[in-house]
């Protein structure tokens, strides 16, 4: 039998595994890209690239699932990493704060489902308060499962301007995010560890007047 350890040994998953020559910077990649800035690169012409059909693809009613986020997910980054639209099977961590248990993550993202996704789409609020209310509480609950071994935030901001349109409002811009902010950020997603989207609120309402003061530039 198994011990502990060797049960949960991730050593020979691809998703932990580097490319070669890239100084352990790099995860593996079908692309065989060596270079972070290059990955960079192509990360964000796949991701524009994504958008641009995932905007076309759902319908102001749709109801979103935890197979919808796995498909944004893989439209994005299908072409990049062997292992994109699956579930991450190693735990993550950012500093000292830990994500979600890996083992934990295909039970939470059914919860998430019927629950908050649910409850919160498709997002057809009319009210601008009730919008970020929903766009709040399920950017913070997804960004604390962190389903997937890479591009967990921006897929959140995706599902986000996603409901977003549901809602009649423009594409978000998240250009604000940064710095200092994005400390706030970053803490705003802690919180909802305690059921307090109050600051995830702030964020958006942030992105929000960003985007519609670009709208009038």
């Amino acid at each position: 039998m198994k011990n502990k350890k060797d049960r949960y040994d991730t050593s020979g998953l691809l998703e932990v595994q580097f490319e070669s020559g890239s100084g352990d910077l790099v995860l593996k990649n079908l692309l065989s890209i060596k270079s972070k800035d290059e990955r960079d690169k192509v990360e964000a012409v796949a991701l524009k690239e994504a958008e641009e059909q995932l905007f076309r693809t759902f319908t102001k009613e749709h109801r979103f699932t935890a197979q919808d986020i796995c498909n944004i997910h893989k439209v994005w980054l299908g072409r990049i990493y062997p292992w994109a639209g699956e579930y991450r099977r190693v735990n993550l961590s950012k500093g000292e704060f830990h994500f979600s248990v890996a083992e934990h993550v295909p039970s939470l993202m059914k919860e998430f489902e019927e629950g908050v996704l649910k409850t919160w789409t498709p997002c057809l609020f009319k009210d601008e308060t009730d919008v970020v209310k929903a766009l709040a509480e399920v950017h913070a609950e997804l960004v604390l499962i962190h389903p997937f071994r890479e591009g967990n935030g921006r897929v959140a901001r995706v599902l986000a301007t996603l409901m977003a349109l549901q809602a009649g409002l423009p594409l978000l811009n998240f250009s604000e995010i940064h710095g200092n902010k994005r400390d706030f950020y970053f803490k705003a997603v802690q919180q909802g560890m305690k059921r307090n989207y109050e600051p995830m609120e702030e964020v958006f309402r942030v992105v929000l007047k960003t985007t519609f003061a670009n709208l009038k530039a």
